[in-house]
């Protein structure tokens, strides 16, 4: 299995892909062309694809890199053939799931929890997980002045991103490890769950509301930067320090009748993780730049810089760390016994891996038949 690479350790080869904060989303597309690594092309290539578009959806998150540096360098629209990228922002899982399950949208960077939930609710009949992303990247950020030690969290109020999403999931986890109360429902108990969305974390965080948050890049950076201070990185509490946080996910029909340009897409995704390890500042930049002409204002050097290295890009789904988050959310009683059998189709990802040199990677049993 190909292992997700900590950004931080592969300085020695660059890990990233940008520009300087200031600079806009014109970017480094003639240095992409120049850098981009010679992984195998298809057979077919320059072959018109069988759809004229590909709806692709994403968060405006560092742990979303892939589809920040693939859209903005073009690495991903370079595999298609003519094929047009109609790339969609969306700030929470749940209503990614409804515009892949509505056929609004065709395929999706999105977390494991989401990915769980509409693969249930549709009783797999909608989606499948077609590759990994990125690994780790989520952080619990403390007030200082409040809690110095975990021990200190009980009787705190502590936030997530929402109700049963990925973090959440984790830190009702880690509290019923610590053997404290939460209802998952309400969110009350020996701790108090404030469900809050990302972009007013930071200021319920300095207005005092709540004394820390399980949440991850670039929030916990933003927390920090107010005067948050980092107690747990989530990644200790994984074997390997490896879990994903980001899935690349297609709707089945789309799967079923596009495969050449789901293979395509996949092709780009390769790429561009193999160039944000070989570019790790140009990469950074290349995601802030995204981030920057989808919302206007790029992140601070105070914030990003700190926030990138926790995030590791992998082409590896991790499916084995995505069955345990399942049953987490089981144990918190946020949802039955899923029967996730078949919520992995790695086969186009394994071929375009194994075009490229590189070794195939594992769906943990729970590849489609």
């Amino acid at each position: 299995m190909s292992a997700a690479r900590p950004l931080t350790t592969l300085r020695a080869i660059a890990v990233t892909a940008t520009l300087p904060l200031l600079l806009t989303a014109c970017g480094y597309g003639s240095e992409a062309k120049k850098d981009e690594p010679k992984a195998a092309d298809a057979g077919d290539a320059g072959k018109k694809l069988s759809a004229s578009e590909v709806r692709i959806g994403y968060f405006p998150n560092l742990t979303h890199a892939t589809a920040l540096v693939g859209l903005q360098e073009g690495l991903i629209e370079k595999e298609l053939n003519g094929t047009k990228i109609k790339p969609q922002s969306f700030n929470a899982g749940p209503s990614e799931i409804e515009a892949l399950n509505g056929g609004s949208l065709d395929i999706g960077f999105i977390g494991p929890s989401p990915s769980i939930n509409g693969y249930v609710k549709s009783k797999g009949s909608n989606l499948r997980i077609i590759s990994g992303s990125a690994s780790g990247g989520v952080k619990l950020v403390v007030n200082p002045d409040k809690i110095k030690t975990l021990d200190d969290l009980k009787g705190k109020k502590i936030a997530t991103p929402q109700k049963g999403n990925t973090q959440d999931v984790a830190f009702l986890n880690w509290i019923s490890e610590k053997g404290w109360k939460v209802d998952p429902e309400s969110g009350k108990g020996d701790v108090s769950v404030v469900r809050t969305d990302n972009k007013v974390t930071p200021d319920a965080f300095k207005q005092g509301s709540i004394d820390g948050a399980w949440v991850p890049e670039p929030t916990a950076s933003k927390l920090v930067s107010d005067g948050g201070s980092v107690l747990l990185d989530e990644t200790a509490l994984w074997p390997d320090k490896k879990f994903v946080i980001t899935n690349i996910i297609v709707s089945q029909k789309f799967l079923k009748e596009h495969p050449d340009v789901v293979e395509a897409v996949l092709r780009g995704t390769v790429k561009t993780n193999d160039w944000i390890h070989a570019n790790q500042d140009k990469a950074k930049a290349s995601a802030n730049a995204k981030l920057q002409a989808d919302s206007g204002k790029a992140l601070d050097a105070k914030i990003i810089d700190p926030a990138w290295p926790g995030i590791a890009i992998t082409d590896d789904p991790l499916a084995s760390t995505l069955k345990t988050q399942s049953e987490w959310a089981v144990k918190a009683k946020l949802i039955e016994e899923p029967d996730l059998a078949g919520i992995y189709d790695l086969t186009l990802l394994n071929k375009v891996l194994k075009a490229a040199g590189k070794p195939e990677v594992s769906d943990a049993g729970l590849g489609a038949k």
